[in-house]
């Protein structure tokens, strides 16, 4: 009898391993943990065992084979999850290829290899990017001049830029930051840089980053940036050969004519802007919309995220999967952008209609693609230097990091799929 009732047991739990055969990660609401979901994403890639997406299916859902040691780190990390048959994935797929629904399900194949454009000395204030990374436990690289002049960047599928400023104006932080140790540090260290790599200024360094950049998407690469990173990226490309700098950042007055002389030509996102030539005013374009500008505060403060065609536009459809549409703002050095700046082949991924106004951008370059998402911190409305970095273990559902986070799985996706 005994010997029956261990048979009995051996097949039912061959009959039940034999129906799990996938697990199924909903992103809607009734996932405990959005951000970690993603890392869990990642961390199955790196197993090289591929994930489906399924775009617009329970906010975005995640699904892969079954593996025990999948199934323990989901419990490990806090992600809900559900265990389903082959026959519920067939379903699941069944219905979201129905020509009647807008879904569709991306293949994700392999990691993307990730760098964090950053000084290494410790600056006055956070990223939101490497927060939300080192809580998702997705692994990054952090590179900066060195590496980019030495041709490292090619090594990395994904960069990001975050708070930097490429114009060589030390963020305009001059007026108010001048005397503080952090920012005279920063000007010896990047100076010092600067003659390191055999240019006088440091405009002329950060120029010939921007063009390594922009080769690196050109070939292939993705370039997702936030904050002031944005705008000064595109200045830079339009302000090629023209000094815009004053006395205090190079030594030298810069062009009266400056203005006159920018190329939109050769900027990604940004056309017709009129630079702040001011060294004193903490901005550097009218790209940005100011905040005296938007009539705006923090309880009316929203942006709404554009709705896509799955099947046909699989890439903005990626960027953004999310389970809330309407999202709460939040400022930066550079909080958003003034629609009829922005280049009419980007496409606006969210905006705010009220005022005109791009938070979250894309578009094509080459063979790559790059991303811009104005503000500083989604779950910190007005952060300010030298406060405390976000303690994401408050926010694991958070929209508007779910919104990085979209980036980061962007590159894994099955080229064949892409349609746009």
């Amino acid at each position: 009898m005994r010997k029956v009732y261990l048979i009995f047991c051996i097949l039912f739990l061959l009959a039940t391993s034999a129906k799990a055969s996938y697990l199924f990660l909903p992103m809607d609401e009734s996932q405990s943990n959005h951000l970690k979901a993603y890392g869990i994403a990642y961390w199955v890639l790196q197993k090289e065992v591929e994930v489906d997406w399924l775009l617009n299916y329970k906010g975005g859902a995640f699904m892969f084979k079954y593996a025990q040691s999948f199934e323990n780190e989901l419990i490990i990390r806090g992600v809900s999850y559900q265990v389903i048959s082959d026959a519920q994935s067939t379903a699941i797929l069944t219905e979201i290829s129905s020509p009647a629904s807008n879904m569709d399900a991306m293949k994700l194949e392999k990691y993307p290899k990730i760098a964090v454009y950053s000084p290494k000395s410790k600056q006055p204030w956070d990223d939101a990017v490497t927060l939300v990374l080192t809580y998702a436990e997705i692994p990054y690289d952090v590179v900066f001049d060195d590496e980019l002049m030495y041709e490292e960047l090619p090594k990395y599928d994904w960069l990001h830029l975050h708070h930097e400023d490429f114009t060589g104006q030390y963020g305009k932080f001059y007026r108010v930051y001048q005397h503080y140790p952090w920012y005279q540090q920063q000007q010896r260290d990047y100076e010092a840089s600067a003659r390191k790599h055999g240019f006088s200024k440091v405009s002329h360094l950060k120029l010939a980053i921007v063009k390594k950049i922009q080769s690196f998407v050109a070939g292939g690469g993705f370039l997702f940036a936030m904050c002031s990173a944005t705008d000064t990226y595109d200045i830079a490309l339009a302000t090629e050969g023209v000094d815009i700098c004053e006395h205090m950042f190079d030594g030298d007055q810069m062009d009266p004519n400056a203005q006159s002389k920018l190329d939109f030509n050769k900027t990604f996102a940004f056309k017709d802007f009129k630079l702040e030539t001011n060294p004193y005013v903490y901005e550097f374009s009218n790209i940005d919309t100011h905040p005296n500008q938007r009539g705006l505060m923090e309880r009316n403060d929203y942006f709404t995220l554009f709705e896509f065609s799955a099947k046909w536009d699989p890439i903005p459809t990626m960027l953004t999967q999310n389970h809330q549409h309407i999202i709460k703002g939040f400022m930066g050095q550079t909080t958003a952008f003034k629609k009829p700046l922005v280049k009419s082949d980007v496409v606006v991924l969210g905006e705010t209609k009220s005022i005109n106004e791009a938070k979250y951008i894309h578009g094509i370059y080459g063979k790559g693609f790059w991303t811009f998402y104005g503000g500083h911190d989604p779950e910190d409305y007005q952060h300010m230097v030298a406060e405390e970095p976000t303690d994401l273990n408050l926010h694991p559902n958070s929209p508007g990091y779910r919104l990085i986070l979209n980036n980061i799985l962007f590159p894994a996706a099955k080229k064949k799929k892409q349609k746009t």
